[in-house]
C-alpha cells in the first residue's frame, strides 16, 4: 500500500495571505514574582485582576519635570506573588492546548528581564510543575486511549508527515526494538528522580470534547537560538566536547576558539510556513517520555552565571509539540490514506532569554557578546510588534523586517494568522530593576494592540461519527457469543461438529468380530442395533420432514411479508424520490440564485475596493493639500510678519532721517541766526565803545577759523589754602563705557573734571569698541555766549541691530559750564571805562535777548546730536 502524504498547514495551499475573518488580540498576562528578601524595597504594586502600577524608588523620584510619577498598565489578566501554577495554566495554556487537540496551531512565550522567573514559569520546579509538564500531561490525558501505533505517522524534511501502512509501521518498529541503543519507549519503566517530582500532576487535566474517531500520535523537538544561531539540543553530538580548530600545519591553534555545534538553519515549505530544517523529532506515547526528551535537551541548553541570576538562560528555548491526526475508514479500523484528511498541529512554547544591561551584569568576553545578541533579538521582536500594529492601526504597508533575527522569522506566521498567540510577561517587583520593568511594561501595552487573524476550523472527513466504539462494540459482542458457544470455530470445525452430533443420537455398534462358528450372540446383537438405528433414522427422517415442512411455512410468511414491506417500502421510496427531486429543483434554483449573489457580492466588494482606494487616494490628497494649504498659510504668516517688520524698519529709518534733516536745519538756521548776531553785536561795539578804550572783538567767523583763549579766571585769594584737584564722578559708575573725546577738545584747568571708571577711551567712535560696551558718551565743548568754554557730556545706551551692527541711542545730557565768582554775567565785550546807564541798559538788553540760546540734544536719535534754539526770556531787576 502506498503511503500518503499530508500537509502541513489546516488551510488551502493557495491561501498565503491572512484570511479577512475576524482578528483576535495578542493575550498578554502579568506575572509578579515575589522577593527575594521581604525587606528588599519594591516598585511594583497588583492594583487589581488586570491592572498593576509601577511607581519609581526613591532614587528615582525626581524626573525632568521635578514630578513624582505613578504610571498604571493594563493586562489580561495579572498573576500576583501568590498565584499557583495550576491557575496559571488553566488561564493562559489550557486554551492552547485545546486548540492544538482541534488541529490550530499556538505560540506561548515568556518575556521579562532576567531573573524575573521566565523558566520557572516554563519548566516550573520540584513538586510544583511549570506549564511545559502540564501541556504534556494534558495533551496525553485527552488523546491516550486514541493514539495510533508507532511509526504510523512518520514525519518528512520538509515540514509533512506521511501515514504509512500497518507493514511498514511494523517494520520500523521491529527494526527499532532489534537496535541495542537505548530508546525512550512508552513503557512503564522508573522515571529519572532529577525531574518526577515535575510531571506527578494529580488534576488529571483533559479535554472534554475528542474526536473519537482520529487516531493522534504526538511528536516533539527542542531547539536554541544562540547568538542568533539556531541548534538542535536533541542531536546525538555532545555540546560539550571540546574540538580545536587546526591550521595549514596539523597542529591546534591555541587561541581558545572551538568549532560550535553545526547550527541548522530555516526553510520555507511549498506552503510558506517556516521551519527548521535537519531538526530531530521525536514521537513520543506518554508524558514521561515526552519531558524526558526535554529535559535531556535541557541539559544541553547554555547558561551562565552573572551579577544577577545565578543560573542565567544565555539562549532562546523553543520546545516545538507536533500534533498529527488522521480520521480512521468507515469500518473504524484503519487510518485513511487520503492525504487532505490529514492534519498537523503545532505548539510552540518558548522561553526568552532575559534583557539585560551589561553595566549591572559586569558581563566580559562571551557574556558580554550573548547579552548583545540577546538584547538585539529582543529588539528585533519588539520592532517587528511596532511595525505590526502602525500597519494595523493607521493602515500602512510597511515592511516587517522579520528576517532581522532567526527568532522573528521562526514565528512570522503566527503573526500572520497561522495560530493563536500568548504572550507572560514576567516582572521582579524589585527596586533595582525599575528601568528595565518600565521598558517592558511599555513593550507588553504595545503588544496587546497587536490583532491576529483567527485561525480557521478544519474541515469535516464526512464519515458517520461513532464508528470507532460501533465496530469495537460489534467485537466485544461477537467475542461474548462465541465464548458463549464453546469458543470461536471455524467451517471446517463445524462440519465435524455436525458429523459429530449425528453419530452421537445413534447407539453404538457393538463388536461384530466371529471367533467362533458356534457363536450365536453376536449376530442377534448386532441385527437388534442395526435395527434400533434403522427406526431411530426413521424418526429423525419424520422429524427433518415436518421441520422441512414448517422451515417452509415459515419461508413463506416470511417471503409474503417481505413483499408487502417492500412494496410498502417502494411506495415510501416513491415518495421520498418524489421529495428528493422536488428539493434537488429547489436546491439548484437556490444554487444559481447563490452563484447570482455571489457574482453580485463580488462586483460590490470589486467596487467598494475600488471605492477604498479612491477614498485613500482623495484622503491622501486632501492630506497632500491641507499640507501645502498650511505650509502656504505659515509662508503667508512669515511674509507678512517679514512685511511688517520691513515696513516698520523703514518707516523708522525715514522717520529717522526726517529728524536728522529737521535737524539739520535746525543747525543751518541756528547757525545763520548766530552770524546774525555776530553782526549785531560787532555793529553795537562799534557805536558804543568808545574810540581810545574799546578794542576790537574778534567775531565768529574768526573764532571758528583759530580757536580763541578763555578768559582768564580771577586769581585766587592770596591767604586761601591750596585746593587739591577732584575728579567728578559719573552717575552712570559701575558699567562699561566708550568715553568719546574728540581730538579738538581743548583741556580745562577747573577742580571738577568728569571721570568715568572701567572706560574705554577712543577718539573717533568705532564699532570694536562700541562692541564691547553697554553705555556710550561723548564729550562736546562749544563756546558759550560769555565767552567761556561749556562741556556738555552727552551719553547714550549702546544695542545691536538687526543687520549685526551697533546702534546709540542718546538718553542723556551732562553740561559742565564756567562762570565769573563775582556772581554778575559777564558782557561780550570788556571795557575799562563805565558806560552811561542807559547804554549798559541797551548793551544788556541787546545782548541778552539776541544770544542768551540754550543749545541741547534732543533724546532718542540714533543720528547724532541735534540742536533747537530756546529763546529765554528777558529778567529786568526791579
Amino acid at each position: 500500500m502506498k503511503a500518503a502524504r499530508a500537509k502541513t498547514p489546516r488551510r488551502p495551499a493557495l491561501k498565503k495571505a491572512s484570511p479577512p475573518g475576524p482578528k483576535d488580540p495578542v493575550g498578554v498576562y502579568c506575572r509578579v514574582r515575589p522577593l527575594s528578601c521581604p525587606d528588599q524595597e519594591c516598585c511594583i504594586e497588583v492594583i487589581n485582576e488586570s491592572t498593576v502600577q509601577i511607581h519609581p524608588p526613591d532614587g528615582y523620584r525626581i524626573f525632568r519635570n521635578g514630578e513624582y510619577r505613578e504610571t498604571q498598565y493594563s493586562f489580561k489578566e495579572v498573576f500576583g506573588t501568590l498565584v499557583a501554577q495550576k491557575e496559571l495554566f488553566d488561564v493562559v495554556a489550557k486554551p492552547l492546548v485545546e486548540d492544538l487537540i482541534r488541529g490550530k496551531n499556538g505560540l506561548l512565550f515568556t518575556y521579562g528581564v532576567t531573573g524575573s522567573g521566565k523558566t520557572h514559569t516554563m519548566t516550573g520546579s520540584p513538586g510544583d510543575g511549570g506549564l511545559l509538564p502540564r501541556c504534556l500531561a494534558m495533551i496525553f490525558n485527552s488523546i491516550g486511549p486514541f493514539q495510533a501505533k508507532r511509526f504510523v505517522f512518520k514525519l518528512d524534511d520538509k515540514n509533512g508527515v506521511d501515514v504509512q501502512c500497518e507493514v511498514d509501521a511494523l517494520l520500523e518498529r521491529q527494526k527499532r526494538d532489534a537496535t541495542p541503543v537505548p530508546k525512550t519507549s512508552g513503557n512503564r519503566r522508573q522515571v529519572d528522580p532529577e525531574f518526577a517530582d515535575m510531571i506527578n500532576v494529580q488534576d488529571h487535566c483533559k479535554v472534554e470534547e475528542v474526536d473519537e474517531d482520529n487516531v493522534y500520535s504526538v511528536f516533539v523537538s527542542y531547539i536554541e537560538i544562540y547568538n542568533n544561531y539556531i541548534y538542535d539540543l536533541l542531536e546525538e553530538t555532545s555540546f560539550d566536547l571540546i574540538k580545536p580548530k587546526w591550521n595549514n600545519c596539523n597542529t591546534p591553534v591555541r587561541n581558545g576558539d572551538f568549532i560550535p555545534p553545526q547550527s541548522k538553519m530555516l526553510r520555507e515549505d511549498q506552503n510558506h510556513n517556516m521551519y527548521v530544517m535537519g531538526c530531530t523529532e521525536v514521537e513520543v506515547k506518554s508524558t514521561e517520555e515526552a519531558f524526558e526528551v526535554f529535559w535531556k535537551g535541557q541539559k544541553k541548553r547554555r547558561i551562565a552565571n552573572t551579577q544577577l541570576n545565578r543560573e542565567s538562560s544565555r539562549s532562546h528555548g523553543v520546545f516545538m509539540i507536533k500534533l498529527a491526526q488522521a480520521p480512521l475508514d468507515a469500518d473504524g479500523d484503519n487510518v485513511l490514506q487520503e492525504r487532505e484528511q490529514i492534519t498537523l498541529s503545532q505548539l510552540s512554547l518558548v522561553d526568552l532569554a532575559g534583557s539585560e544591561r551589561t553595566n549591572r551584569t559586569k558581563a566580559e568576553g562571551n557574556r558580554l557578546r550573548e547579552a548583545g545578541n540577546i538584547n538585539q533579538s529582543l529588539m528585533t521582536l519588539r520592532t517587528c510588534i511596532e511595525v505590526l500594529r502602525e500597519n494595523q492601526k493607521y493602515g500602512t504597508n510597511k515592511m516587517v523586517p522579520y528576517r532581522d533575527s532567526k527568532l522573528t522569522h521562526l514565528f512570522k506566521n503566527y503573526f500572520d494568522g497561522e495560530g493563536k498567540v500568548r504572550m507572560i510577561v514576567c516582572v521582579n517587583p524589585k527596586a533595582e530593576d525599575y528601568e528595565e520593568s518600565l521598558q517592558v511594561m511599555r513593550f507588553a501595552e504595545m503588544t496587546q494592540e497587536v490583532e491576529v487573524a483567527r485561525p480557521v476550523d478544519r474541515p469535516l472527513c464526512g464519515l458517520t461519527p461513532g464508528r470507532r466504539f460501533r465496530n469495537q462494540a460489534f467485537r466485544e459482542e461477537l467475542a461474548r457469543k462465541l465464548e458463549i458457544r464453546g469458543g470461536p470455530i471455524n467451517e471446517e470445525t463445524e462440519e465435524q461438529s455436525a458429523s459429530e452430533i449425528l453419530l452421537q443420537n445413534f447407539p453404538p455398534l457393538p463388536s461384530c468380530e466371529l471367533l467362533d462358528i458356534n457363536d450365536d450372540q453376536t449376530l442377534p446383537k448386532l441385527i437388534e442395533v442395526l435395527e434400533e438405528r434403522h427406526k431411530l433414522r426413521q424418526k429423525l427422517s419424520e422429524e427433518f420432514a415436518r421441520n422441512v415442512l414448517t422451515f417452509r411455512t415459515a419461508l413463506r410468511e416470511l417471503d409474503s411479508n417481505i413483499m408487502s414491506k417492500e412494496n410498502y417500502v417502494q411506495g415510501k421510496l416513491s415518495e421520498k424520490e418524489k421529495i428528493i427531486t422536488g428539493q434537488k429543483a429547489e436546491l439548484e434554483h437556490l444554487e444559481k440564485k447563490i452563484k447570482t449573489l455571489e457574482y453580485k457580492v463580488e462586483i460590490l466588494e470589486k467596487t467598494a475596493t475600488i471605492y477604498e482606494e479612491d477614498k485613500r487616494h482623495l484622503q491622501q490628497e486632501l492630506e497632500s493639500k491641507s499640507q501645502k494649504l498650511q505650509r502656504q498659510v505659515s509662508d503667508k504668516r512669515r511674509l507678512e510678519a517679514r512685511l511688517q517688520g520691513m515696513v516698520a524698519e523703514t518707516t523708522t529709518k525715514w522717520e529717522k532721517e526726517c529728524e536728522r534733516r529737521v535737524a539739520a536745519k535746525q543747525l543751518e538756521m541756528q547757525n545763520k541766526l548766530w552770524v546774525k548776531d555776530e553782526k549785531l553785536k560787532q555793529l553795537k561795539a562799534i557805536v558804543t565803545e568808545s574810540k581810545s578804550e574799546k578794542p576790537e572783538r574778534p567775531s565768529r567767523e574768526r573764532d571758528r577759523e583759530k580757536p580763541i583763549q578763555r578768559s582768564v579766571s580771577p586769581p585766587p585769594v592770596p591767604n586761601a589754602p591750596p585746593v587739591r584737584l577732584r575728579h567728578r564722578r559719573s552717575r552712570s559708575a559701575g558699567e562699561r563705557w566708550v568715553d568719546h573725546k574728540p581730538p579738538s577738545n581743548l583741556p580745562t584747568d577747573t577742580v571738577m573734571q568728569p571721570h568715568v571708571p572701567h572706560a574705554i577711551t577712543v577718539a573717533a567712535a568705532s564699532e570694536k569698541a562700541l562692541a564691547k560696551c553697554d553705555k556710550y558718551m561723548l564729550t562736546h565743548q562749544e563756546l558759550a555766549s560769555d565767552g567761556e568754554i561749556e562741556t556738555k557730556l552727552i551719553k547714550g545706551d549702546v544695542f545691536k541691530t538687526r543687520g549685526g551692527g551697533q546702534a546709540v541711542q542718546f538718553t542723556e545730557i551732562e553740561t559742565l559750564k564756567q562762570e565769573s565768582p563775582t556772581g554778575r554775567k559777564r558782557r561780550s565785550s570788556p571795557s575799562n571805562a563805565d558806560p552811561p546807564e542807559d547804554a549798559a541798559d541797551s548793551e544788556w538788553t541787546d545782548v541778552e535777548t539776541r544770544c542768551s540760546v540754550a543749545v541741547e540734544m534732543r533724546a532718542g536719535s540714533t543720528l547724532g546730536p541735534g540742536y533747537q534754539h530756546h529763546a529765554q526770556p528777558k529778567r529786568r531787576k526791579p
